[in-house]
């Protein structure tokens, strides 16, 4: 689980250019010879990477120089509310309300939004503490490689990275079917039909592609210049949901609301695992801890105060929706464009669509900003290549990052239908959350060198309980139609271990500024929760997420493995060296 200790990384500058030296500078390939020796040592260098933790100094100080120029800190809580807000109201709420309340929930999916806000405000918390404690630019990662250790933070950054694109790649496509609406056209009338080409996979977007390449040069211009279009634009936002719901309760008809929940209590949890992809943006302004001027007081009210306003609005809306249409004539491409022509208001259609392009248009820049950011801290560690790393002076903006990563999300808009990106995306989004309140349980009770190892022991077998209840929870779940007595097994498993953490582990660490509160219950019903939303998903996507895994493990074992690892000897090496010195 990686709870030793590992050495500090020291400070590695070099030249960002486009050479060899920049994308595979470290020692393992110089030659052929070289590569052949890491790949022998392999098993070793393996064991050595699962149990090195790094240290909070190390990703705050040591990380930062890698990237030649800090960024700049110039960013408020006004700044990371606009940006929470920005980055998730989009997608989610404009298109997969449509699909999942004609497919999976009606009426009822009110509730699921309820569940799947009550799961991410969890995933906040635990966010919150990390990123006031440790405020770089790696958001998940850097805390990860803290707590649990540089492979699972290598795995859990893969799958970072995979949300990022896809979750980008299905605003973009979002964003043509909402275009199409303005302009009086179905969604696929401004795609290009290749019926040669899989099903999934033959409608191409190249407007997807033109609004994710104007975006990114937003997004390397200036940080400080995105947040200002973007709290701009989400104002103007707001200001077309209020008008949806006024405009949409005048229209309302409560017959609509029966059946309530035609699918059942299952199609409600299918319904949240899904629209879970509605609140995956949150994440994103951790990242953006680097950037702000005190992050002990405007992470917390940034990330909380965006995540309800954007709860409470998905609720609000989902009820107008559904009491202006009966579920079974909801539209799955434009839900609430059609809902307003079904009504007699065809006007109204244009006012919702371009409210729905201002806040897709927001979520693929606030999205272009975190990942970038996260890129740019995982290159700082050598697991993909430094050249990522790269901060320009000018902008203050890691442009190489941005730029790549942008390109990739373009690349899978062009081609991949929204249905598949949100299920493949919900599964990578609730797998790191469920991971970062691992962590944070990790960090307050394990501290090493001073936790015990009987406590270390104790830590260990309740955490092993708490998530394997969680995943017999999910399990049963998936596989019982109407069955209860796997649930009379695996939650009270769950309650007891959790309350044996509480009562016969002491906490090794107090948070010094801003801590979760109700440790470990609620990292623990995170962890809970997020694993059972995670058995509502279909079995396609786990087999996506599977075969992106595998290639991850593939990848980690070839080349970043042995970066990572030349990385940390050469710098223990220099930090015996001046210690010795002195």
């Amino acid at each position: 689980m990686g709870l030793s200790n590992s050495d500090g990384e020291g400070i590695r500058r070099r030249s960002c250019g486009c050479g060899k030296e920049d994308f595979l500078p470290e020692e393992s390939f110089q030659s052929w010879g070289n590569y052949a020796n890491a790949l022998k040592a392999t098993p070793f260098r393996l064991m050595n990477r699962l149990t090195a933790r790094s240290a909070e100094q190390t990703e705050l100080v040591e990380m930062k120089a890698r990237s030649e120029h800090e960024m700049k800190k110039n960013l408020t809580w006004w700044d990371l509310i606009w940006f929470g807000v920005g980055a998730v109201i989009g997608a989610g709420i404009f298109v997969l309300t449509g699909l999942e309340t004609r497919k999976h929930a009606g009426p009822a999916v009110v509730l699921s939004y309820v569940v799947s806000g009550v799961s991410a405000m969890l995933s906040v918390f635990c966010y919150t503490e990390f990123a006031v404690e440790i405020p770089a630019a790696g958001g998940s990662f850097a805390y990860l490689r803290v707590e649990l250790g540089d492979f699972v933070a290598f795995i859990a950054a893969g799958n970072i990275l995979l949300e990022y694109v896809i979750g980008g790649a299905a605003v973009a496509r979002s964003w043509t079917s909402y275009f199409a609406t303005l302009c009086n056209h179905r969604p696929n009338d401004f795609r290009i039909h290749i019926p040669s080409f899989a099903h999934d996979y033959n409608r191409l977007d190249p407007i997807a592609v033109v609004v994710i390449i104007v975006i990114c040069i937003f997004a390397v211009m200036s940080t400080k210049g995105s947040s200002r279009f973007n709290y701009i634009a989400s104002i103007l936002h707001v200001i077309v949901i209020l008008f949806i719901v006024i405009a949409g309760l005048t229209k309302a008809n409560p017959k609509n609301f029966t059946p309530f929940a035609p699918f059942g209590p299952r199609g409600i949890f299918v319904a949240s695992a899904v629209l879970f992809f509605a609140y995956v943006g949150f994440d994103a302004v951790s990242t953006l801890a680097e950037e702000t001027k005190n992050p002990g007081k405007d992470i917390p009210i940034g990330l909380v105060g965006s995540m309800v306003i954007t709860t409470s609005a998905y609720c609000i809306l989902a009820v107008t929706l559904c009491l202006m249409q009966s579920y079974q004539q909801i539209d799955e491409d434009a839900p609430f464009s059609v809902a307003f022509e079904a009504v007699g208001w065809s006007w109204a259609k244009y006012i919702v669509a371009a409210g729905a392009i201002k806040g897709m248009t927001t979520v693929l820049l606030v999205s272009a900003v975190g990942q970038a950011r996260y890129l740019t801290h995982i290159a700082r560690t050598h697991m993909v290549s430094p050249w990522f790393a790269k901060v320009n002076e000018r902008t203050g903006t890691p442009v190489n990052a941005t730029t790549s990563m942008m390109a990739a999300t373009a690349v899978i808009a062009f081609f991949t239908t929204l249905e598949i990106l949100s299920n493949l995306l919900s599964i990578s989004t609730l797998f790191i959350f469920m991971l970062v309140a691992v962590g944070l349980i990790v960090r307050r009770y394990y501290v090493s060198g001073e936790t015990t190892p009987l406590n270390r022991n104790k830590l260990i077998i309740c955490l092993i309980l708490i998530v394997g209840s969680s995943i017999g929870t999910a399990a049963y779940w998936a596989s019982s139609d109407d069955g209860w007595i796997g649930f009379a097994v695996t939650l009270p498993i769950w309650f007891l271990s959790t309350l044996a953490l509480w009562l016969g582990v002491p906490q090794a660490k107090k948070p010094r500024v801003w801590g979760v509160p109700l440790v470990p219950w609620l990292p623990s019903l995170s962890i809970a929760i997020n694993i059972f939303l995670l058995g509502s998903i279909d079995k396609a996507s786990f087999e996506r997420f599977g075969i992106w895994t595998g290639v991850l493990l593939v990848y980690y074992l070839l080349f970043g493995l042995h970066a990572s690892y030349d990385t940390a000897m050469e710098s223990k090496t220099r930090t015996i060296e001046s210690n010795s010195s002195v």
